[in-house]
């Protein structure tokens, strides 16, 4: 499970050092094979700002939730080749980088300074400024949602 915020910096080559607290976990889960995509809730609400990072296994199970879909819905199809379409294997190497493709860094504006975000089975990966943004919108209570829509979930 990965949860927690840490910020890090994407080197000249587009690598970024996983944090070390993580890297124990994604080896014994994934042996450091992940994939990388967008965020499909960028798609969603028409925002861009953030790529979701995946160990091996949970993307495989995303795989076949998605390909259970009915392929000539036009949302799934639409989902299919976004999320699965941009999706890239990668390899975490001995020193805990992988490299972040070039079309993915450019779709969610990555530059030097990005956040990953624990997501319990995968990360988000944000630009900072995006992200700083993003988590100011939240506290403000700016996009238009409450905890109501969750129903009876509790803390």
């Amino acid at each position: 499970m990965f949860r927690g915020i840490s910020a890090i910096n994407l080197d000249d080559k587009g690598r970024l050092a996983i944090p070390t607290r993580y890297r124990k976990e994604l080896d014994e889960c994934c042996e450091r094979q992940l994939v990388v995509t967008v965020s499909v809730n960028e798609l969603c609400i028409g925002e861009l700002g953030c790529l979701w990072l995946y160990p091996l296994p949970e993307w495989e199970k995303l795989e076949q939730t998605i390909s259970k879909l009915p392929t000539l819905n036009k949302m799934a199809g639409k989902l299919r080749r976004f999320l699965i379409g941009n999706a890239s294997e990668c390899e975490m190497d001995s020193q805990g980088r992988l490299l972040l493709p070039e079309k993915l860094r450019k779709f969610a504006a990555m530059d030097k300074k990005i956040v990953l975000v624990g997501q319990l089975n995968k990360f988000e990966i944000w630009n900072e400024s995006a992200w700083n943004v993003k988590e100011q919108e939240w506290m403000n209570g700016d996009d238009n949602e409450s905890l109501d829509e969750l129903g009876t979930l509790s803390f």
